[in-house]
């Protein structure tokens, strides 16, 4: 039986701030099953629960000279594992959360180009639409709906009444209407005047 297990772990910090491998060994043996088990625990995460663990003894070895203990060992090595593990937690939220805000912003982004190809698609519909109207009665609505003339306006251009105008510009809104569908999103197009 080894030295090292017969010492208490006051006894076993001394020896390994002089960097006494036998002594972190020691320590190692003592303390990785019930620390893994505390990580596993909380995490619910045998592999995570390793790693932290795994984590908190190497970084005990590499602080082995200057490590500082207050208190007892155990308590020690328990709170660095739950801290361990709440930073783990942390980090994993901040991570969730980041991949998330990328996923949503590129559903977003999907829906937004979705948005805009059904759009443009629409607009070349309506587009066709309003190429396929009757000559004057394409005229009149063109001048009604792209340059925003009045029915006056349009009446003095055209030199016709805005009687005939106003005609022609509902024949069109019932062509389209028809030939294109009743959407709400056409409609406030068609009808924004």
């Amino acid at each position: 039986m080894p030295v090292q297990n017969s010492l208490k772990d006051c006894e076993l910090i001394v020896l390994l701030k002089s960097g006494d491998q036998t002594a972190f060994a020691e320590i190692y043996e003592r303390y990785w099953t019930v620390l893994f088990l505390h990580a596993r625990n909380l995490l619910r995460n045998n592999e995570e629960a390793a790693d932290i663990v795994q984590e908190l003894f190497t970084g005990l070895w590499l602080k082995s000279k200057s490590l500082d203990l207050n208190g007892s060992l155990s308590s020690y090595l328990y709170k660095a594992v739950r801290n361990r593990v709440f930073d783990h937690l942390k980090h994993k939220k901040v991570m969730n959360d980041y991949l998330k805000s990328i996923n949503d912003f590129m559903l977003e982004e999907q829906l937004i180009s979705d948005d805009l190809l059904r759009e443009k698609e629409l607009a070349a519909i309506i587009e066709n639409e309003i190429n396929a109207l009757p000559e004057k009665m394409r005229e009149v609505f063109i001048l009604s709906r792209k340059q925003y003339l009045s029915y006056q306006q349009i009446a003095l251009q055209l030199n016709i009444s805005e009687h005939t105008v106003k005609s022609q510009i509902s024949n069109a809104l019932r062509i389209l209407r028809t030939k294109v569908g009743m959407s709400a999103f056409l409609i406030a197009y068609l009808m924004h005047k």
